[in-house]
């Protein structure tokens, strides 16, 4: 399975850290953002990364090249930020089948493994890790409501008055079928192209998202703050990233982070 990450922004909130270089090589106990989901999508099983690049991009390409512990790195170009949906367009030519997408500015270490797991089953159109957060964060985020089978009902991206605390963590997998979702999608009241909209296609299309309940925690690294959060886990909490089926697989919540 091919993995796809995203890591075209600009990283504005994390200023000071971002003035000289992308989001995704800002270090984390030691080693870049990317760093850190390389290591975990090939322990996934990755058999090709697939890096959508923009801000900076020459930092990216010079620090990994072409491959990273012997996995082929493909880059992509997302000329200008226009959102996630958006983005996902540059590396549909290279993807003929299911895949996985991490969000290049996220720290997991949780059961990532469920929601693959959960794609190679027949019946699977896609699977996200989500979370519940508090109410008062929830509107950072993608917000989903889910039925009572596990399964994502509607997605909201950064509602002003959230429909729950359920949020998209910034891992999916997905089949090709979001590409023609993502070419459907109309600019948002943001003036971006949201991933959330194309999920709402794929939902209206009769295709069904599993969420899978985050077993862990991750950290999205949009503020300073976070980083040293991150650190800090990273170094106190130790968790296994393919957490497996201890954790409940398949129970549903939902949650989108990224700038």
């Amino acid at each position: 399975m091919d993995a796809v990450i995203l890591a075209a922004g600009k990283g504005s909130r994390l200023r000071p850290l971002t003035e000289d270089k992308p989001k995704g090589m800002v270090e984390v106990d030691g080693k870049p953002i990317l760093t850190h989901c390389f290591e975990q999508l090939i322990e996934l099983g990755a058999d090709e990364l697939l890096v959508v690049v923009g801000y900076k991009k020459q930092a990216i390409i010079n620090h990994y090249e072409d491959s990273f512990d012997g996995v082929p790195i493909t880059y992509t170009h997302q000329r200008e930020q226009k959102g996630l949906a958006h983005a996902m367009l540059t590396v549909e030519e290279h993807i003929d089948d299911d895949f996985m997408l991490m969000l290049g500015d996220n720290i997991f270490e949780a059961n990532l493994r469920d929601v693959v797991n959960r794609q190679q089953e027949e019946r699977a159109d896609a699977a996200f890790l989500v979370e519940e957060v508090p109410w008062d964060e929830a509107s950072r985020y993608g917000v989903c409501d889910t039925n009572k089978y596990g399964e994502i009902t509607n997605v909201v991206e950064k509602p002003d008055d959230p429909p729950s605390n359920l949020v998209m963590t910034g891992f999916y997998t997905f089949t090709p079928a979001i590409f023609h979702a993502c070419h459907l999608v109309q600019p948002s009241d943001r003036g971006e192209y949201e991933i959330s909209d194309a999920v709402d296609l794929l939902l209206d299309s009769g295709r069904t998202i599993d969420a899978i309940r985050m077993n862990g925690w991750r950290n999205d690294i949009g503020y300073p703050e976070d980083r040293d959060e991150a650190e800090r886990r990273l170094r106190d909490e130790p968790i296994a990233a393919d957490a497996d089926s201890e954790s409940g697989e398949g129970d549903a919540s939902a949650a989108q982070s990224g700038e």
